[in-house]
């Protein structure tokens, strides 16, 4: 997370935050410079996606929020191998187990788990379960 630590840093200095008592002001400031709500948060969310979807409509889900960016960055910190415990941490979860909703929501990652502990032992030849017509018809049903 360089890059977003640059450019926060950045954010920062031109803002003078970094300034001697500056400590105890928001980072991020409404008009009035109060601290940024989540309600504002969500009104400046709304009128860029609003904007967008003007452009590439197509590319613009129909239903965004902040919390859709936080659940996007905690599965893409996940996909990176950054361990579930450190994740927690980061967004403020008490418990792992609200944290573990993120586990389940990669296929990707489910299947990189089941297929490191498979081991073929004859890896010239397809696995037992794949020649198996019934089992690859009923798992390539099943829905993620």
């Amino acid at each position: 997370m360089e890059k977003t630590s640059a450019v926060l840093r950045s954010y920062m200095t031109e803002r003078g935050l970094l300034r001697r008592g500056m400590e105890e002001h928001p980072l991020f400031w409404n008009k009035r410079g109060e601290k940024l709500t989540t309600a504002g948060v969500r009104y400046i969310l709304n009128r860029y996606t609003e904007a967008a979807r003007l452009d590439t409509p197509e590319n613009i889900p129909q239903k965004i929020s902040p919390h859709s960016f936080r659940h996007s960055k905690a599965v893409h910190m996940l996909q990176s191998g950054i361990n579930l415990v450190y994740i927690r941490d980061i967004l403020g979860h008490s418990d792992l187990q609200t944290t573990e909703i993120y586990a389940k929501v990669d296929p990707k990652a489910r299947r990189d788990a089941l297929e490191s502990v498979y081991q073929n032992p004859n890896p010239d030849l397809p696995a037992a379960w794949h020649r198996d017509a019934g089992l690859m018809d009923w798992l390539s049903n099943l829905k993620t």
